[in-house]
This record gives C-alpha cells, sequence and structure tokens, in this order.
C-alpha cells in the first residue's frame, strides 16, 4: 500500500479522468494496406467508444464507481456519439468541451489478433487548457485525478507537474497513464512521476520512458521516484513496483486474443477502483489482468468490460508470484 492509498473505510471516491475521448473506426480483415489503388475487403468495421480516457471513464462507470470525464470534443456527429456512449454507461459529461471550428478526434485501428496499428486525427482533443484542468478541479470535491494520453495533449505536459502538485495539496490521490508518444520521445514524463501516486505504463512505454530495456528492471527505476508502478505486459500479465524496490507479479489470465484495444485502459480502470476501495495490490492486479483478458476477447475497448459483479463471480485465483528488484 502506498502512503496515500485510501482505505476500505473510506466513502467511494470520486474520479475525475482528465485527457481524450473519440470514436475508433476499428477495421478487421486485409488491414496491411497496399497502395496503388488496391481494393481491399474487410471482415468486419465497427465505430466504438474509444480514447484512453473515455474508455477508463467508462470502465470505472461499469463498476459503479463515480466518474466524470473532461476531455474535448467537436460539435458534430462523432461528438454526439462520444457524448451519448459516455452518457449511457453513466459517465459524468457535464465538463466535455466543445471545440470551436474542430472536428471530434478520430482513430483508425488497423487490427489483427496479433497486433494493431493506429491512425489518429487528432481534431479537438488537444485543446484542452491549464484553466480547464483548474476549474474542474476547483469546482469538484477533492477525490482521485487520473490524467490520460498525456502527449495527444502537448499543451499540457510542461503544466502538469504544478497541476498535479495543487491537487495533491487539495486532499486528491493522482494517477498517470502516458500511453504511447507518437514522437517517441517521452518528454516530460520524469518531472510528473513524483506527483502521481500510481503510474500505469505498458511494458513498451515503461522501457522508453526509464531508458531501461527489461520491463521490471524499468518498472523498479521508475518507482524510484515515488509512485507505485503498475506496468501490464501483455501474455506475460501485470505487475506492481513500490518505491522500496519490491515487486509484485500477476499471470496474465489465458484467453482468446480478438482484439486488443482498451485492454490497458480497462485494466487501469479496474486497478485504480479495487486501490481507491483500499484493496490490497495483489487483489487489484488479479482482478485487473481478469478483466483486460475480457476485453480482448472482443471487438473495441468498452464491450467486454466486466461490471463488478462480473468479477466478484470470477473469483480470479492467485497465480502470483512475489519478487524483489
Amino acid at each position: 500500500m502506498t502512503p496515500t492509498q485510501p482505505t476500505a473505510e473510506q466513502d467511494r471516491r470520486a474520479v475525475l479522468v482528465v485527457g481524450d475521448a473519440n470514436p475508433d473506426l476499428l477495421l478487421r480483415g486485409d488491414v496491411v494496406p497496399r497502395f496503388r489503388q488496391h481494393e481491399q475487403l474487410l471482415t468486419d468495421a465497427t465505430l466504438v467508444l474509444a480514447g484512453s480516457a473515455g474508455i477508463t471513464a467508462h470502465g470505472l462507470a461499469r463498476l459503479g464507481r463515480p466518474v466524470t470525464l473532461l476531455a474535448a470534443i467537436g460539435d458534430d456527429a462523432y461528438g454526439s456519439f462520444v457524448r451519448e456512449q459516455l452518457q449511457a454507461a453513466g459517465v459524468g459529461v457535464d465538463l466535455l468541451h466543445y471545440a470551436a471550428d474542430l472536428p471530434t478526434g478520430l482513430s483508425v485501428i488497423l487490427s489483427r489478433s496479433d497486433d494493431r496499428a493506429i491512425l489518429t486525427l487528432p481534431g479537438a482533443i488537444p485543446t484542452l487548457t491549464t484553466d480547464d484542468v483548474a476549474r474542474a478541479l476547483a469546482s469538484t470535491a477533492p477525490g482521485h485525478l487520473h490524467v490520460a494520453s498525456l502527449f495527444l495533449q502537448p499543451q499540457l505536459v510542461d503544466e502538469w507537474p504544478a497541476l498535479l502538485a495543487q491537487a495533491r495539496a487539495a486532499g486528491w490521490t493522482t494517477s498517470l497513464d502516458t500511453n504511447a508518444d507518437p514522437a517517441d520521445r517521452y518528454r516530460g514524463v520524469d518531472a510528473v512521476l513524483e506527483h502521481v501516486d500510481l503510474f500505469l505504463p505498458n511494458a513498451t512505454e515503461a522501457s522508453a520512458i526509464a531508458g531501461v530495456a527489461e520491463p521490471r528492471a524499468a518498472a523498479a527505476a521508475l518507482a524510484a521516484a515515488g509512485p507505485l508502478v503498475v506496468m501490464t505486459d501483455g501474455g506475460n500479465g501485470a505487475l506492481a513496483a513500490a518505491p522500496d524496490g519490491s515487486v509484485l507479479a500477476v499471470a496474465a489470465v489465458p484467453c482468446h486474443v480478438v482484439d486488443s484495444t482498451g485492454a490497458g485502459d480497462t485494466f487501469a480502470a479496474v486497478f485504480l477502483d479495487a486501490w481507491l476501495d483500499g484493496r490490497d495490490i495483489d487483489t487489484a492486479l488479479r482482478r485487473s489482468v481478469f478483466a483486460a483478458s475480457r476485453v480482448v476477447a472482443g471487438l473495441g475497448g468498452t464491450a467486454g468490460q466486466p461490471t463488478a459483479a462480473d468479477i466478484d463471480a470470477a473469483a480470479p485465483g492467485p497465480a502470483r508470484r512475489a519478487v524483489h528488484a
């Protein structure tokens, strides 16, 4: 348990998720492009709610966690789709911003069972400002602040250390899921880590940010900056690395992978929910890897998201190993 982790006796903390929300156009079949006007036939094309922040907020709402999303969308059909999907799941949408003269962001996912390519039109996504975040924090009782898709909000990267420090001083707990950096630089993460209680990278991101090739060692190096680092590693499962150097690893749940979109974001939602309820780290990890296995068995990031009852009924077993950095 990290020093600021809520206890089980506390009321269920509300979560403010800040980041990206957009539709994904998920394409399956013959998805490796061949130019020179070559027509290729698909087996499936599905429009789904996406964006790391959008999927995480949706996952938290599925668990019954009070959650509000701060994100920017366009005043268009895709923006209406995003709002309707979030609202139907129970996500608070009062803080959604409509960006003037910009479309809602859109990602096209070329999906295979073993990999995917992502083509993203940022659109309105990068238009959130420091004032937008500060107003949201000031107008909401302190709960938990989760920041997603750091590098799709480039104008906020340098502002997050101060914003997160202010939030923690006001009583908020905090977490960060950077997601991939399209520029592959991961600039500014070092300055943010000391201001978050939980850092939730995948293995590739952890290695890139820490500059350490071996993922477990990378997670341990990042934890030395202060946060509990909770790292997903696909079929290898997940682990939590604490600032004291201890590492707890949990095996993946065997499953048939159809599409990996949103697995990490759903993992993050379930881990946050368990952590905020004061559950031990082992239990939080096991619940989260189970939830991720449900998501990858279907199409899109939200269709397979479990409820708390689903997770409780499955009662995922320990299947863990405790190791030390």
